[in-house]
């Protein structure tokens, strides 16, 4: 058991070398980094040539687009990371167990923790490359204003944990799976399911948490005043399911970045933004008193208010990590020697 476990820096930065010294060898890793490059350029250009200020603008009056910009390069980052990642782990366990490769490491003196762990390192540093070579489009976006530089921190940290646990996914599958065409299936049905299953998910159980229910309700009586009593309507308890929500990368980049600095006045409907007060808002659930009186000099309704049920990211970021941990804990067991069974067809050495 404790050889098992046994985890230098010596024996992850081997297995870590040889790991990319293999990729290196190949070519095509350097043909999907320039379709990367140039996925990304063209999105960063065409994204500033549709949100680019309109002519006329007032000097002074702080302009929206430059968020506009900045979410959606992170998020087409986000979604091209988690597309590449996956192959870059999803074939590394049982595709050297195949060529015969595995058995020569787990009978040297590395322990399966640091075979799995190197692994991981490996595959985690190539999908950094990748994102490194974003990071000139995401100062473009920046630069094109009404993002804070900690906005530009948090979400590039975020993705790229985010490229981790993706990563650690693709190596637990292969390390369950023999063959690779299958690991590489499943680690996409895992990553589509934590991105956008936990959202439809969400979706699918608002029928679930909606009761009618006796709130407090501020409304014009008949005497054309405002007063708060009691009333019977529908409310949806959104508090009970947030947490779905949480599970996706996406809400958790979104929550994570700060919101931009445009003055009191100016409305954020950057992608960031719009899914960052959402989710809050889901987490806060109904409020305490619905408030249907109009503003005596507007006579618009002012609603519920604003909500904010608080930071949703560090739930979601923490149960992602928890997944990945998981995968990497499932390799590790998976590789530890002698093996008392192999699936059939498995090549031993």
């Amino acid at each position: 058991m404790t050889r098992t476990w046994s985890l230098t820096w010596h024996g992850v930065r081997t297995v870590a070398w040889l790991e990319l010294r293999q990729r290196v060898r190949s070519s095509r890793w350097l043909v999907v980094l320039l379709l990367w490059v140039v996925a990304v350029g063209l999105i960063t250009f065409l994204t500033d040539l549709a949100v680019s200020p309109t002519p006329g603008t007032p000097a002074g009056v702080p302009d929206p687009s430059g968020g506009v910009m900045f979410s959606v390069v992170a998020f087409f980052v986000l979604s091209l990371g988690v597309l590449v990642a996956p192959a870059l782990s999803a074939t590394s366990v049982n595709g050297d167990r195949a060529a015969g490769t595995l058995a020569t490491l787990q009978v040297t003196l590395l322990s399966p923790a640091e075979i799995a762990v190197g692994k991981l390192l490996a595959a985690w540093a190539v999908s950094l490359a990748f994102l490194a070579t974003a990071v000139p489009f995401v100062v473009w976006a920046y630069l094109s204003g009404g993002t804070p530089f900690g906005r530009v921190l948090s979400a590039l940290a975020v993705i790229a944990v985010v490229l981790a646990v993706v990563c650690a996914i693709g190596l637990g599958w292969s390390a369950l799976t023999a063959r690779s065409a299958t690991s590489a299936v499943m680690t996409y049905l895992s990553v589509a399911s934590l991105c956008l299953g936990s959202v439809i998910l969400f979706g699918l159980t608002v029928p679930l948490v909606i009761q009618e229910e006796q709130v407090q309700v501020r409304d014009v009586t008949a005497q054309g005043t405002c007063e708060v009593r009691p009333q019977l309507t529908t409310v949806v308890h959104t508090e009970r399911t947030w947490w779905l929500l949480a599970l996706s990368p996406y809400v958790v980049v979104a929550d994570a970045a700060p919101a931009p600095e445009l003055g009191p006045d100016v409305f954020a409907f950057d992608p960031l933004s719009t899914i960052r007060d959402g989710v809050r808002l889901a987490k806060a659930g109904p409020p305490d008193t619905y408030d249907w009186c109009p503003d005596p000099q507007t006579g618009v309704v002012q609603g519920e208010g604003p909500e904010d049920g608080g930071a949703v990211w560090p739930w979601g970021l923490g149960a992602n990590l928890l997944i990945g941990a998981g995968a990497v804990v499932l390799t590790v067991r998976r590789l530890r020697t002698p093996t008392r069974t192999l699936p059939r067809g498995t090549r031993v050495a």
